[in-house]
């Protein structure tokens, strides 16, 4: 009886381990929202970066084994035995492992203007089916300071150059065209701005202060490139008159300056209202690649020396579907020698993932539109997550959602 009872409680679980794999792990992207929920509670949180596709080890509670029971999330409860030989093993030299501590649940802000839908946004999409939980700004809140209030912000399928989108050839007498329009423009007014650009490029220096301030961005599709166009064209008109009632400013290309972008250098402004383009970043137009081979490779990095891209990469495949968007890609040839790339197409040489630091704070761009929607248009249905549990492009996404949780370590190279 006493071995019995001793053996009892040997074998006593202390910890959760949420495993990340491809074959262990049910429901990827709940796993996800299961940490997040751990963290708003205050329990002890290990991410294990390249260990079974980025586990996460958590503090054992009976209401941690009924919340991931509820949400479908595979977990393993485990002695302490256990979980002293799997950081033991992650320690090891030889292993290309690492684990880091979360500290905090982040404050989420997503930027979106009032009325737009969930499933326009993969982010808004992710956040609601994990559950976690984000609040909606937009240009009045930026420029009221309400970022001070968020850890982590998102921006998506924005214009920051006033152009609204870019979608003029196409679109200019529809409807919803027409009254977005309209809308953007007695906002900008309403703000005490002339134009929609300038309104849209103070929010972008607002938002340049806060990532410079400590902040953490992730931005994805049109609102990568669009942002770092805005900041490099500051007081410079390259707007026409369908978008702002006035000519563009002539030789406005040579009046651009680069050393104001997050991550974007010597590119090429798409002069044409008629094209659906902001420049020569975009690789969408140089694609020549086949939906069937369209897959984009994660770098590997060293868990040890440099946590940050290694955080951001954690997945079950290092192979992960391509999707299209107005942003698909990035021209490799326009990235600053400072930022760093994530993924990569080799078959058409493009970067599809990249992430740099700027003052105090961290941007990460994630080009095109929903990773489970190769080329969504508009009035397409939504993407059902219930049907991709397990998406790699959308892990990626919640990858950046946790990232200003971690116990900084400083990166090394």
């Amino acid at each position: 009886m006493l071995f019995l009872l001793l053996y009892s409680f040997a074998i006593q679980g202390s910890s959760i381990l949420i495993p990340m794999d491809a074959k262990s792990q049910a429901n990827h992207l709940k796993a996800y929202g299961i940490t997040y929920y751990a963290l708003e509670n205050g329990l002890q949180i290990q991410w294990l970066l390249n260990y079974q596709g980025g586990s996460f080890l958590i503090s054992d509670t009976e209401a941690l084994r009924k919340e991931c029971r509820i949400r479908g999330v595979s977990f393993e409860v485990i002695s302490d035995a256990k979980t002293a030989a799997i950081l033991e093993e992650i320690q090891s030299p030889s292993k290309n492992m690492e684990a880091m501590v979360l500290e905090k649940a982040p404050k989420i802000a997503v930027y979106a203007p009032q009325g737009n839908k969930p499933w326009d946004d993969a982010v808004t999409m992710a956040l609601t089916y994990a559950e976690i939980p984000y609040e909606t700004i937009y240009d009045e809140e930026v420029l009221g300071d309400a970022l001070l209030l968020f850890d982590w912000l998102h921006l998506h399928h924005e214009d920051f150059t006033g152009q609204y989108g870019k979608f003029y050839r196409n679109y200019r007498t529809t409807p919803w065209y027409i009254q977005e329009k309209e809308e953007a423009e007695a906002l900008a007014a309403k703000l005490g701005f002339d134009k929609v650009s300038e309104a849209k490029l103070a929010v972008a220096l607002k938002i340049r202060d806060y990532v410079v301030g400590g902040g953490f961005m992730f931005a994805m599709c049109s609102a990568t490139d669009s942002f770092d166009i805005a900041l490099a064209a500051e007081g410079v008109d390259i707007a026409e008159p369908m978008f702002d009632g006035d000519p563009s400013e002539p030789g406005y290309q040579s009046k651009i300056d680069f050393e104001n972008t997050f991550a974007f250098t010597n590119f090429i402004l798409e002069r044409s209202p008629m094209v659906y383009e902001f420049s020569s970043i975009d690789m969408t137009p140089k694609r020549q690649i086949l939906m069937e081979s369209d897959y984009f490779t994660l770098m590997e990095f060293s868990a040890k020396w440099d946590p940050v891209p290694t955080m951001l990469n954690q997945n079950h495949t290092v192979l992960v579907k391509g999707f299209m968007g107005q942003t698909t890609a990035f021209d490799p040839t326009t990235l600053k020698p400072t930022v760093l790339v994530l993924a990569e197409n080799k078959l058409n040489g493009e970067a599809r993932y990249i992430h740099g630091i700027k003052g105090r704070g961290f941007f990460t761009f994630y080009g095109g539109h929903d990773p489970e929607d190769y080329q969504h248009r508009v009035g397409d249905p939504k993407t059902e997550l219930e049907l991709h549990p397990n998406s790699p492009g959308y892990r990626l996404i919640l990858n950046n959602v946790l990232f200003p949780a971690a116990k900084k370590k400083k990166q090394k190279t």
